[in-house]
């Protein structure tokens, strides 16, 4: 499926696409893409953690997960992590698993890096839990939002072709020799150039985020891609 993307769909979509499969793996590993029939907690277990979540009616009311979910999804959290926060080198052992063939350390940074969206340097299970409802659960405008962060590497509020190029490359990187056919090294570059000419409308440098919103709502490809992961949970 990936490599048929690679070469008809351009780099763009494959980033949108890489985005929510990165976080899917995420939730593999911590052993939460099948419920269990095991009776869990009526409350979150708070005790065994130095980083203690909010309470669960709150997080319910604050994502578009039940509170059974909220339970399995905290007990996830909390094998593999039990000081109760990711730092990013935890995010970078856990994508390397995912993708050997490949470097995946610059993408596990900029990913790590929209979910710490407080910027302490760790992601809590609040945090883990809000970025996962948007990109499960999320309105299409949210999920944008959320991607658009991703690009922005930067946070001012605008998309440059070096910060395209460096989510794009980093993309590549990950993927490694998955790709057929092989991409060239200009290959990232030129689609950047591509997808600016759609996106950047004023012709500024720069894209706006309701630039890149509004492109994305009338590209067919991008929208199939942010539906297909939503039934996971």
């Amino acid at each position: 499926m990936l490599s048929a993307i690679w070469e008809t769909e351009g780099l763009q979509t494959v980033g949108i696409v890489v985005l929510v499969f990165a976080s899917i793996k995420l939730l593999h590993i911590l052993g939460l893409i099948s419920f269990s029939e095991d009776s869990v907690e009526d409350e979150l277990e708070l005790s065994a953690v130095r980083h203690r979540p909010e309470g669960l009616e709150q997080l319910e009311s604050q994502t578009r997960f039940s509170r059974k979910e909220l339970q399995i999804l905290y007990r996830g959290f909390k094998n593999e992590c039990p000081s109760g926060v990711v730092n990013e080198e935890t995010f970078k052992d856990i994508y390397s698993q995912f993708f050997p063939q490949g470097d995946a350390s610059t993408y596990a940074h900029f990913l790590f890096n929209a979910f710490d969206t407080d910027h302490n340097g760790s992601v809590s299970f609040e945090d883990f839990v809000m970025g996962l409802s948007i990109l499960l659960r999320g309105t299409i405008q949210e999920k944008l939002n959320w991607a658009f962060n991703l690009y922005d590497i930067n946070k001012d509020g605008y998309i440059t072709k070096e910060e395209m190029l460096d989510i794009m490359k980093a993309i590549y990187d990950m993927m490694g020799k998955c790709t057929y056919p092989v991409l060239k090294e200009e290959t990232p570059r030129q689609h950047v150039e591509v997808f600016f000419q759609k996106m950047d409308k004023n012709k500024d440098g720069v894209v706006t985020i309701d630039e890149f919103i509004d492109c994305c709502q009338n590209d067919e490809n991008i929208m199939r891609s942010m539906h297909l992961f939503e039934n996971v949970l």
